[in-house]
């Protein structure tokens, strides 16, 4: 039985439930983590690394390094799907000198920030925090301004926000290419058997997933941390999609591009 640690995010549970509720006929049978994707690229260097995982796009390097190896499928890209920078109303000027706070210092979307504020010539103070602390603490006044992902996309004018820069469409603008979020990654000595059949069982399981949203969806909400049942659609709508299917060349090129 292989290992598996993906997040509770309404896309990843929407893409995984298929496979993992025995509804992909002859998938290997899975037992499944989940987990945060800062904690899944934590995972990477030491022993608690699983057979397959949901790591940031950011930290595949580092995946490469450690012994895995990068799935076609499963994984978030897109457009308009990026990172946000938030501030209180009124916010003006550089962020030099400032403090945002930031959920991972691992992440994709704080790769993307510090290339942003580089190309800006801006050197921010960063604190860390636990995603759900970010918005209230930018609305306090506790930081200056905050880096947000997901589902904070369709959230944050409940906190009386405003979207100082749309990382993704800053992406997409300086590239042309998608934006590559996370990705899929299986260890090497799994063998190409075994790794081609989690390969064909993840994307039976996507295909599943797009035929019958439905089957998923007590599934998804039972995890999405008391999301909404709008947001959770919106958030699957956004972040699922054909590089889920597959990356293809466009997505391999972005994914090359992230670490010019």
């Amino acid at each position: 039985m292989l290992t598996i640690a993906y997040s509770p995010c309404p896309n990843d549970t929407f893409i995984f439930h298929a496979w993992t509720h025995g509804l992909i006929a002859g998938a290997p049978e899975l037992t499944v983590s989940y987990a945060d994707i800062d904690q899944t690229n934590g995972w990477l260097a030491d022993e608690r690394g699983l057979d397959v995982m949901k790591i940031s796009a950011a930290a595949l390097p580092e995946a490469l390094a450690n012994g895995y190896e990068l799935l076609p499928c499963g994984g978030a890209m897109g457009r308009g799907c990026g990172p946000l920078v938030l501030a209180a109303p009124g916010f003006g000027g550089s962020l030099a000198g400032r403090t945002v706070a930031v959920p991972s210092l691992r992440s994709t979307a704080f790769l993307l920030f510090k290339q942003w504020a580089a190309a800006r010539g801006e050197q921010p103070e960063i604190r860390v925090m636990q995603f759900r602390d970010i918005m209230p603490a930018v609305r306090d006044g506790e930081v200056d301004a905050g880096l947000v992902i997901h589902e904070a996309r369709f959230t944050y004018q409940q906190f009386g926000l405003e979207c100082l820069a749309d990382l993704g469409e800053w992406w997409e603008a300086t590239t042309g290419a998608p934006i590559p979020l996370g990705v899929i990654v299986a260890r090497s000595a799994l063998g190409p058997e075994v790794i081609g059949g989690v390969t064909a069982a993840l994307r039976a399981s996507v295909e599943h997933a797009f035929a019958h949203p439905q089957d998923s969806h007590e599934y998804v909400l039972s995890l999405a941390e008391e999301m909404d049942p709008d947001v959770a659609r919106r958030h699957i709508e956004l972040y699922v999609n054909e590089f889920s299917r597959d990356l293809g060349p466009d997505g391999e090129k972005a994914l090359e591009r992230l670490f010019v």
